[in-house]
């Protein structure tokens, strides 16, 4: 049985704040919370209405309805899990580095972090302006990539001018993605959905690159950031063989 004091806690931690004042996050989904169940991530508490059987000390059965109470879905899976917030793992260099330029959407975010996972990105770089990555809407995108991409909150224009390396960034007026010879290290700049990689950020870009628009109008206005990211990423990664 949930306690008001365990209602409270759970249903607070869809606020950012809370999220870092406690220190949790919460996944929702079986499938979701077993892959996490074991990756490096420590479960602190498991609320389900199915015993899993393995995590008895952490495990809380609940009915359907005191799961309604807490999920953060339309319709609630079975099982909800709060998990610890780790600490970032300082940033690998010498490898391809996303970095995301005030990304506010959850759905790209997290669509972004398994792109970053299928294309075995180990660092994803993040304004402290783009959405937070443990954002419930985030995790639910992110279908459990969320254990495996290091991600770091990190003033992105001080991260940029410390590189020595190549610096990407994706624009409309960029040089074609598909006749550019790419390297397999350097940091790809990836901006927000509405305005794009900001002037400050540009700045520092030191090669602009483009997806070309195949339309026979070429009326459409622009990519969605997930989209282009899943394109460039390919690209990169092709580049390699």
């Amino acid at each position: 049985m949930l306690s008001k004091s365990q209602i409270k806690l759970i249903t607070s931690l869809k606020q950012k704040k809370y999220r870092q004042q406690h220190g949790f996050f919460v996944v929702e989904g079986l499938k979701t919370i077993r892959e996490l169940l074991s990756s490096e991530l420590e479960l602190f508490q498991l609320y389900t209405t199915e015993s899993f059987g393995e995590y008895l000390d952490r495990e809380v059965l609940i009915s359907f309805a005191e799961l309604k109470k807490i999920s953060f879905l339309s319709t609630p899976n079975t099982a909800l899990a709060l998990f610890k917030i780790p600490e970032p793992k300082p940033i690998e260099e010498n490898k391809l580095i996303v970095a995301l330029d005030d990304v506010r959407d959850p759905g790209n975010l997290g669509t972004i972090i398994r792109l970053c996972d299928w294309f075995g990105i180990h660092d994803l770089v993040c304004s402290k302006e783009t959405v937070d990555c443990y954002n419930p809407k985030v995790i639910q995108a992110t279908m459990g990539s969320i254990a495996r991409v290091n991600i770091n909150y990190v003033d992105l224009e001080a991260f940029i001018k410390l590189q020595n390396t190549s610096v990407f960034g994706a624009f409309m007026e960029g040089e074609n993605v598909y006749t550019s010879k790419l390297p397999t290290e350097g940091v790809l700049v990836m901006g927000n959905e509405a305005n794009g990689i900001s002037e400050a950020i540009e700045k520092l870009i030191k090669a602009k690159i483009s997806i070309p628009r195949f339309g026979d109008l070429q009326a459409a206005e622009s990519l969605n950031v997930a989209t282009a990211t899943a394109i460039l990423l390919s690209e990169f990664k092709r580049a390699t063989f």
